[in-house]
């Protein structure tokens, strides 16, 4: 079998998640060729159909399902773990205001839109696209008047003197009871189900591996977290590693089509076909 080509960040999640079977230590796991790429790039890859398997937004799901299927595994959805609006003042009205995004079909972006539209009745003036890393010093610097965040932003925005006017993940969880959606994996349906089942698994066994021997990771993990403190990788991979990584479950599955839902309902994506998140594996739903 020759490899398959998947494209994943370099963030600690996911380098923690994939650590095992990049590295050949998941029994009967296909080889990897592994191209690293921050989500806002990813999601393009998938539009275009590039790679077998990528780690990309939930909120790109609804143009990209007709070539690959959702993996019920591997992604990252949780509690607590929502895109921030920050600000340099507290209660700072966004009503004229320029706000950075990391990417308009980014998950975070499509809960902010639903959180703008039930907050904010003018909705929101001006809204620029930034690499999540530029978003914060864009803020301080007053080059934008607020920034939606991700990733480990929210354990360091303080020391870029922010304040957090909103959370997203807050504002999604009291509204739904559901789940946060943020990161999936996904891989092309012309592989085949048995091969897709096997992805599936490999996956799921690297998730386990990983918090089996969590020591075993570190290396392959801060090698690539860009200069991050050990500390932060650390909160990132408790935060954004959990239960819906090994198994979206019901829960994980009612989210995500809650969100794509709300989304299309609020005309922000095409609306999903009946079966477009089934999974032609043991998990499907």
């Amino acid at each position: 079998m020759s490899k398959i080509k998947i494209a994943y960040s370099p963030c600690p999640n996911d380098t923690f998640v994939f650590d095992a079977w990049a590295h050949g230590r998941v029994p009967g796991a296909p080889r990897l060729d592994v191209t690293f790429a921050d989500i806002d790039i990813t999601n393009g890859m998938a539009e275009r159909g590039e790679f077998d398997v990528l780690k990309v937004s939930y909120a790109v799901l609804p143009y990209v399902l007709d070539e690959y299927a959702l993996l019920p595994c591997g992604g990252a959805l949780g509690r607590g773990c929502g895109p921030l609006v920050l600000t340099r003042e507290p209660g700072a009205d966004l009503s004229d205001a320029t706000v950075a995004v990391p990417g308009e079909r980014s998950t975070a972006y499509l809960l902010f839109r639903l959180w703008a539209a039930d907050v904010l009745p003018e909705g929101v003036s001006r809204v620029v696209v930034l690499p999540f890393h530029e978003i914060m010093p864009a803020v301080r610097d007053g080059k934008v008047d607020a920034g939606l965040v991700i990733h480990e932003a929210r354990f360091t925005y303080q020391e870029y003197g922010l304040n957090c006017l909103a959370d997203m993940g807050d504002h999604w969880e009291s509204t739904t009871g559901l789940p946060i959606p943020l990161g999936a994996i996904i891989a092309k349906r012309s592989l085949g189900p048995e091969l897709l089942d096997l992805l599936a698994e490999s996956a799921r066994t690297s998730v386990r591996m990983a918090w089996d021997d969590p020591l075993a990771s570190r290396p392959y993990v801060m090698e690539h977290a860009q200069e991050m403190d050990p500390v932060v990788a650390d909160q990132h991979i408790g935060l954004y590693v959990n239960e819906f990584t090994a198994d979206l479950g019901e829960a994980g599955y009612a989210a995500v089509r809650g969100l794509l839902t709300r989304a299309a309902a609020e005309g922000l994506v095409p609306p999903l076909g009946r079966e477009a998140l089934s999974f032609v594996g043991p998990r499907r739903l």
